[in-house]
Formats: C-alpha cells, structure tokens, sequence
C-alpha cells in the first residue's frame, strides 16, 4: 500500500505532500511511517534529489505526534506525511492538507466524515481548492449511509477491522477512490462510477450515464457544433455555457480526469461529446495551427512570432485548463 501510494503521489506531481494516513492500530502507524520514509529516501537517491527531513511521522495519542502539527500544518519543507489511528478525526485543523488516506477498516459513518473534513479546509495562500482521498479498505462505502450510533454488520463487510496478512502486511481491498475537482471517482474491478448528487441524494453514476447526461445537456442549449465553437472562443460566453453542466459546472473536468483524456482541451471533449466531432489533443492543434499559419507567423517581427510560439507549446501543457 505505502508503495503504491507513494507512486500515486509522484505521479501527481510530486511526493512532497500535506497528507493523512489513517491506520489500523499504533504500531500500524508507526510501520507505515518508517515506510514511507524509507521509500522516499531511496527515491530521492536514484532522483538526485536531497531528502527533506521529517518526510513522514506518526501522530498517535500514545505517541508525541502532536508537537510536530504545527509543522504539518505550516511548513513547506518538512513533515508532510502523518500517520494516526484516530487522533486528527476532530478539533484539528490542517487547511494545507492535500490527500486523506485509509490504511484500515470504518465501520462507523460518522467517524468516516469526521475523517474526511479534515480535508475540507480551503488555502488560499498555497492554492488548495480540492483533496483527494485515497481509499484501500472501501471506507467510502460509507457515503450517504445514516449516523447510526449502532451499524448492522454487512453481510460482505469484515468482522473485524485489522486484517493481517503472513508477514505482517495489511490485507486491502481491490476498490479504490480517488477525487477529481472535488468528486470522488470509484475504481473497481476495471469499471469506474462517479459521485454525484441525483435529486438531492449522493450515488454512484457510471462514466458512460455521465457522458450520456453531460451530451444531453449540451445538445438542449447548444444545437450545433458551429454555435458551439462560437460560444467557445468568447471567454464570457465560454464561462456562462460551462455553468449549465451540472456539479456546479466541474462535471466536463471530472469526465475528462476519468476518461483518462488530460491531453485533449475541453473544447475537444464537449464537441465529440455533444456532436461527435474527431478529437485532437492539444499538441495536435498546436502543430497545426503553426503550420497552416506558416506564412502569416513569417510576416511578424522574430519576437512577435517568438511569443506567440511560446503561447502555443503553453497550450499544449497537460496543465493548461
């Protein structure tokens, strides 16, 4: 899991990362702790890259974790990933924190959402508008269940919360969710659904129900894809056509994180979706653009032709909304 998790974070930009891992058990924390520190060391090793110190910590009622919140909570250069059981669940509160984690088993719904408002917290000053939960033992099954002080076991549920495996690791679940824009995404067994509020109750929604809904949406204020590109190119009209989708408009990103289609723009997107237009990724658009203005980026001044090259590769940025 640590591994894995560890991957997750490199991969979304780098493992430096205000984050919350909820174990199992004291001496659970403190194994994934010295994991995950080991695991970044070795990292920055064969990354050429100076360890920054006091990666990884625990913070349990039976250990002294708490003197180090005030640097999970304000420090950029050291401790950035805590382990706990259930100390951070109330009166703590960590807005820069990116990821929240599940090493162990919930039974308990209010416990769960007690868990996850420590993610809730915006921070302007770094830019945090979202966090993203990843979930190894299917706690978010626990979404929209009722705040019973007492929960009937399921019948598929485990009787216990801990579950080893030979040689002390923790069995996990196959399913896994991960928050796009705000959304929680679940993976399972290859399929994916998202969350979504449906007549005022959150549920599971297959990607391709979401499709269907965000394509029918588009075509009933939409007709065409002409009036569409029209639309597009007006940042104002673009923002006010955005707004019709539902989920507060977020809903074509989350579509395009799930699909997997980063390198396409919206524009892309919502025309194959709405009037099956030929998708293109932005590099593609990009080289075509200079090509078939080839001629008229010859007839400007080298740094006029320069910058609008340089705006062009800044399209074709994974990163460019």
């Amino acid at each position: 899991m640590c591994q894995d998790l560890f991957s997750a974070l490199v991969q979304r930009g780098k493992p430096e990362q205000k984050t919350v891992i909820f174990c199992v058990s004291d001496k659970h924390a403190d194994e994934v702790a010295i994991t995950m520190n080991n695991i970044y060391v070795d990292w920055c090793g064969q990354n050429n890259r100076q360890p920054l110190p006091d990666y990884a910590f625990k913070c349990t009622a039976k250990g002294s974790g708490n003197d180090y919140l005030p640097d999970l909570k304000e420090s950029s250069r050291s401790h950035f990933i805590t382990t706990t059981v259930d100390l951070l669940t109330t009166g703590v509160d960590v807005p820069p924190l990116q990821n929240i984690v599940f090493f162990r088993y919930m039974r308990s719904p209010l416990t769960f959402y007690q868990m996850i408002g420590r993610g809730t917290r915006l921070h302007p000053p770094s830019g945090k508008l979202m966090f993203r939960v990843y979930d190894y033992t299917n706690a978010t099954r626990l979404f929209g269940e009722e705040f019973l002080t007492k929960l009937s076991p399921r019948k598929d549920e485990k009787t216990s919360d801990r579950v080893k495996e030979k040689g002390g690791n923790y069995n996990v679940d196959s399913q896994k969710i991960i928050t796009v824009e705000g959304f929680d995404v679940r993976i399972s067994a290859g399929q994916k659904s998202i969350l979504t509020m449906v007549n005022g109750e959150t549920i599971p929604v297959s990607v391709e129900e979401y499709r269907e809904r965000l394509g029918k949406r588009l075509m009933e204020k939409v007709s065409n894809i002409a009036l569409f590109r029209e639309i597009w190119i007006k940042p104002n009209t673009r923002n006010q056509l955005m707004s019709i989708f539902p989920d507060g408009g977020r809903s074509p990103l989350v579509l395009r994180a799930v699909s997997e289609l980063e390198d396409y723009d919206l524009f892309d997107i919502l025309g194959e979706l709405g009037y099956g237009m030929q998708l293109r990724t932005r590099k593609q658009r990009a080289e075509a653009f200079e090509y078939k203005q080839e001629k008229w980026l010859e007839m400007m001044p080298e740094a006029t032709r320069t910058t609008i090259k340089a705006i062009t590769g800044q399209f074709c940025s994974k990163w460019y909304g």
